[in-house]
């Protein structure tokens, strides 16, 4: 249950005379309403007497303790609603002997009283509006309509407030608040509400709705009850609060952790069969070497040595820390000639890293002068510029057009050894996005971003070819079900 409901069904039990017991000494609301005298005058001007809708026991909403009285509110209250002298601006005053004019915006939020007011207005503004005194109840009649706040301080009210004022009191004023506070009187408000866009409360409907009136002695002790209970409720909306944000959070926490555990070598055991990523390293040297060779590959320059001190986190023994640059390769940029397929950061579908299915072909001439980077099936692109950094995908599919990236992504192409999905989960990983994120990598004012050379210097844990494929399996087993919590 939320802490709105929990606190509803308090206010529906107050209100139904089930929250406190009956005290036949305390007499009956038959007797309360004996001495009921209303003047239909508010400030010496005379308000106008409702018309009170004929009802019967059948159109009481519920039952009632014996000792209650079932009351339409035009019988005990009056009830009218505000005026606004035009243009307000003319009667507006800064003297500070000047009438408070009091407007929604002198509310706080969740607020019960309205303690002062922003603005004032002159006294002859006054005899065009509505005067009010502390202790009366001022009601929304618009937009967010019956919301109820307790005057203590005297003014005038514009015509988007209704005003319900006791000449004698019957009613507990902290009673009365909650009583309209509830969801039994909102709802009888709801179905009296006019008008197609903007809804309006006006005073004969708020006059003939029900109310439920206890002896007074009662309504004191149910104010009572409910102010005793209030704090416990307050303590369950912060552990409700604390509890609804863990579980909006948890599914991509959990995923966090997972692809966490990935990389640190885990989720799933080592196997000594499987060689060591010390062998698979010289052999992707090995490689690079060869298309340098071969001339399919440009000669990089070495990077730096790594040091113990770089190392995040330990790894097992049979990993190894390597640098991005020299696990993948660049496939290079070229200036579109001839029709292509354009990704930029609009073809990424960030919410699931992956490709949209629709393609966007650019004819050469009309070539953004990003369109510069090749990419190839199987590559790695990576956003490089903030707030897109964390999208990305792998190229898995033909196009019908030669397809070019954007410069705004870096593109990656996987050395034989390395499978590119496990390489793709770590760049997802909480680690890297640290790396990549951090101040001293990602350089800009605007849109801060971090350079192949810094990229291409990030360290990375690399096991073995075959642990590497069983990690990505257990990844794609586990992240479905954190998607399945996100819904």
């Amino acid at each position: 249950m939320t802490p709105q409901k929990l606190k509803n069904s308090i206010l529906q039990l107050a209100i139904a005379g089930k929250l406190v017991e009956q005290r036949a000494e305390e007499g009956t609301a038959e007797e309360l309403l004996l001495r009921l005298n209303i003047d239909y005058t508010l400030d010496g001007r005379k308000v106008k007497k409702k018309v009170i809708d004929d009802y019967t026991e059948d159109d009481y909403p519920f039952d009632i303790p014996s000792s209650w009285k079932w009351v339409k509110m035009g019988n005990i209250c009056l009830i009218a609603r505000g005026g606004s002298p035009r243009p307000i601006k003319a009667f507006l005053t800064n003297d500070e002997n000047g009438i408070n004019w009091i407007k929604i915006g002198d509310t706080d939020k969740n607020g019960k009283y309205i303690h002062s007011a922003a603005e004032k207005i002159t006294e002859e503004g006054t005899k065009k509006s509505r005067f009010v005194h502390a202790g009366d109840f001022l009601l929304t009649n618009s937009m967010s309509f019956g919301r109820p706040y307790i005057l203590k301080i005297d003014g005038c009210i514009h015509d988007g407030w209704l005003v319900i004022s006791q000449k004698e009191k019957v009613l507990d004023e902290d009673f009365l608040y909650y009583v309209l506070s509830s969801t039994f009187a909102y709802n009888q408000f709801a179905g009296k509400v006019s008008g197609a866009v903007v809804k309006n409360l006006n005073s004969d409907k708020v006059a003939n709705s029900f109310l439920p009136l206890p002896p007074l002695a009662e309504q004191k002790r149910i104010v009572a009850k409910i102010e005793q209970l209030l704090p416990y409720i307050d303590r369950y909306e912060k552990a409700w609060s604390r509890l609804q944000e863990f579980n909006k959070r948890f599914p991509s926490d959990m995923q966090k952790s997972l692809l966490q555990y990935a990389i640190e070598g885990k989720l799933v055991e080592q196997r000594a069969e499987e060689g060591t990523a010390e062998e698979l390293f010289a052999q992707i040297q090995a490689e690079k070497q060869r298309l340098v060779a071969e001339g399919k590959l440009k000669k990089q320059k070495p990077l730096p040595e790594i040091t113990e001190e770089e190392k995040p986190f330990d790894i097992p023994e049979s990993w190894k820390w390597v640098r991005l640059g020299e696990v993948i390769y660049n496939p290079g940029q070229v200036k579109p000639t001839e029709k292509f397929c354009y990704i930029d950061i609009g073809s990424i579908d960030n919410e699931h890293q992956k490709l949209g299915t629709k393609e966007n072909v650019i004819e050469a001439s009309k070539a953004p002068s990003r369109a510069r980077k090749i990419v190839q099936f199987g590559d790695i692109i990576y956003a490089t510029v903030r707030p897109y950094l964390h999208n990305m995908a792998i190229i898995d599919r033909e196009f019908t057009h030669k397809p070019i990236a954007s410069t705004g992504f870096a593109v990656m192409t996987c050395c034989k050894g390395i499978f590119n999905k496990y390489l793709f989960n770590l760049l997802l990983s909480p680690y890297f996005d640290s790396y990549a994120n951090a101040t001293d990598n990602a350089k800009g004012v605007a849109y801060p971003a971090i350079n192949d050379d810094k990229l291409y210097k990030a360290i990375l844990p690399l096991p073995p070819l075959a642990e590497q494929k069983r990690i990505v399996a257990r990844l794609e087993e586990l992240l479905p079900l954190c998607d399945r919590l996100k819904k």
